[in-house]
């Protein structure tokens, strides 16, 4: 059985490990741990950059996504933005992401505050895509634009 919760500081070097996996597979880049860890840290140390959530089954960890905040005065309210979602490979095709997903999903649905959910994908990332629209998420309403120093 799969469950979700948030991330403890404990999970912090599985995150880390995952976030190089990613970054590694869907944008052939290689990130340093020492880098790395101070900045997941930070998300434990300071709830207001987000709140890091795992998938467990057993006692592994074997998903994770970090929700950040975006203020929409459009919406009076704040959409939350999922990133950094990493499955290990063996767990793909389980529908560990729709879970993921769906406990983000009823948050958001529970709390007046927050109006919907955001995320970004990288273009070359179809897989990812055919996930994310099978839950009925819309990709077509915006194009991402970034300028990263």
């Amino acid at each position: 059985m799969i469950s979700i919760r948030k991330a403890l500081p404990e999970d912090a070097s599985t995150i880390v490990d995952f976030q190089i996996k990613m970054a590694q597979e869907t944008e052939n880049l290689v990130l340093e741990a020492k880098k790395l860890m101070p900045g997941t840290l930070a998300v434990f140390d300071d709830a207001s950059k987000g709140t890091y959530y795992v998938a467990v089954k057993g006692d592994e960890v074997i998903g994770c996504l970090l929700t950040t905040y975006e203020w929409s005065e459009w919406r009076n309210g704040t959409v939350l933005w999922i990133q950094s979602v990493y499955i290990l490979e063996e767990y793909r095709g389980q529908k560990v992401f729709r879970k993921m997903y769906e406990h983000i999903q009823q948050i958001v649905e529970q709390n007046d505050a927050y109006k919907g959910i955001r995320l970004y994908v990288e273009k070359g990332n179809t897989r990812a895509q055919k996930v994310y629209t099978a839950l009925g998420m819309d990709g077509e309403h915006y194009r991402m634009f970034e300028w990263i120093k």
